[in-house]
């Protein structure tokens, strides 16, 4: 795991500093499989004013053993996947000096796929909160000390449904206005014999997040989200939620393991004509919480979104052709006090090359999320580093955050395409667009590669194709 700091002159390069479980000062031994920084987030959990890091560990296990069940060099091994968190401390120099945090991890709990913070009890500590056998909750109630004990313990928050495929993302902000920070998932969950994708709404209290409350009207039986993102769009005060949809089966070969119907005619049932190829939804917070009944959908054929949606009528491809509305994120790039929304579309075909993707930033505004307005960003923008190519699928994953301490959020955009020069066959980037007053600019953007961060031969993973923080 490789962390970048930044400066007033955006992302140094030069104080990348490298983790693994093999590094003096790191709990546990790094072993194949374990996935040592499969999610990360910050937070200041010792209250000593410095912002510490939480790494996940997805597949972590407590024997170190690595394998499926069966046999390996003639000895039965088993994969547990209990999964683990631990904290990379924070401090004037920096990183440095890292524990476990007690998650009282068991088989196949999986802990540390999906990890978030925030102050879910309004103690004025930060908590951690992490996904725990598909569609719980594991809340670890700070503060920690420096041994990463939490002083209000370990605990388990049940989701609404019983745990189906499993949550894709978490996200964090006060939904409701109450002072107490909110959580927000999505998934999919099992009810009885049957599956589909929600939206969960997991309220802060000083008891803790209450059980998560499905969001009916958000997502159809037949269409998934894979991220979601909070933040104050409208600038009322009130955090507002994020995510996205895609068709989930195009094929309507119903014996094939698709879904029987045909995307158009789905999306009249279901009143969702903004989903064809992919969409951003937006859902409003309020003192009673998410208000369904304001959501809006928009895709690339609402107004003022450049590029035209198009469908895709026979392949049997999950989630449509292009994927508008991949790797949403929240956050005000242009310092009005309206957060905006950036996404991404990475299998845009732009001309003649297939799946080389754009992203597109959409401005929040007093009325809501718009298209009015919106940017678009490729690899053949102007001072863009690079140029596109057939399947770079630019836009795989957005964030916006101040890299460069101006009070204006930045966007980090990623990609599978390697800078030319990048060894073992490592792929993936991360370009870096700072924000003016306007929106981002191409003007002064960079770009960073697996080389870059000093990846090491056995880096297989793709460099920016999730911001799980």
């Amino acid at each position: 795991m490789a962390v970048v700091y930044g400066s007033s002159r955006g992302l140094r390069i030069s104080s990348r500093q490298l983790f693994d479980q093999d590094k003096p000062g790191v709990p546990g031994v790094g072993e194949p499989g374990d996935y040592y920084g499969s999610s990360v987030t910050t937070a200041d959990l010792d209250q000593d004013g410095y912002a510490d890091l939480i790494v996940g560990s997805r597949e972590n296990g407590h024997d170190e053993a690595y394998g499926s069940s069966g046999v390996e060099d003639g000895q039965p091994r088993h994969y547990y996947w209990q999964g683990s968190l631990s904290v990379i401390w924070g401090g004037p120099h920096g990183l440095s000096g890292s524990v476990m945090l007690p998650t009282r991890a068991t088989s196949h709990d999986g802990v540390g796929s999906l990890v978030v913070a925030g102050d879910f009890d309004g103690d004025g500590a930060s908590d951690v909160a992490t996904q725990v056998r598909g569609g719980d909750l594991r809340v670890l109630s700070g503060p920690f000390g420096q041994d990463g004990t939490p002083a209000g313990g370990v605990h388990d928050v049940k989701g609404s449904r019983k745990a189906g495929a499993g949550m894709r993302d978490l996200a964090t902000g006060d939904v409701n206005g109450d002072g107490i920070t909110d959580l927000v998932s999505v998934g999919e969950a099992e009810n009885g014999s049957t599956s589909r994708n929600d939206l969960l709404y997991w309220k802060g209290t000083p008891d803790g997040l209450a059980s998560g409350v499905a969001l009916r009207g958000i997502h159809g039986p037949r269409d998934v989200g894979t991220a979601v993102a909070v933040g104050d769009v409208n600038g009322d005060g009130f955090a507002d939620i994020v995510t996205n949809a895609f068709f989930k089966f195009v094929s309507v070969d119903s014996g094939a393991g698709g879904s029987g119907v045909e995307e158009p005619e789905y999306a009249r049932k279901y009143r969702l004509p903004h989903l064809k190829s992919g969409a951003v939804v937006y859902l409003p917070g309020g003192e009673g919480g998410p208000d369904v009944e304001k959501m809006t959908m928009l895709n690339q054929d609402s107004p003022g979104i450049p590029g035209v949606a198009h469908e895709d009528s026979g392949a049997d491809e999950e989630g449509g052709t292009e994927y508008f509305g991949a790797g949403v994120s929240v956050g005000d790039i242009d310092g009005d006090g309206y957060a905006d929304v950036s996404a991404g579309t990475p299998l845009k075909r732009m001309g003649d090359l297939d799946a080389a993707g754009n992203v597109v930033v959409l401005r929040g505004t007093v009325h809501g999320l718009t298209g009015e307005g919106a940017q678009l960003l490729t690899q053949d923008t102007e001072g863009v580093p690079g140029t596109a190519q057939d399947f770079d699928v630019f836009g795989s994953a957005t964030k916006i955050v101040d890299i460069d301490g101006d009070g204006r959020a930045d966007l980090l955009a990623g990609g599978e395409v390697a800078p030319d020069g990048t060894p073992h066959g490592a792929r993936g980037s991360v370009w870096a667009f700072p924000a003016t007053e306007c929106g981002v600019t191409s003007k002064g953007s960079t770009v960073i590669g697996p080389s870059a961060l000093g990846a090491p031969k056995q880096f297989h993973s793709a460099l920016g194709a999730d911001f799980n923080s």
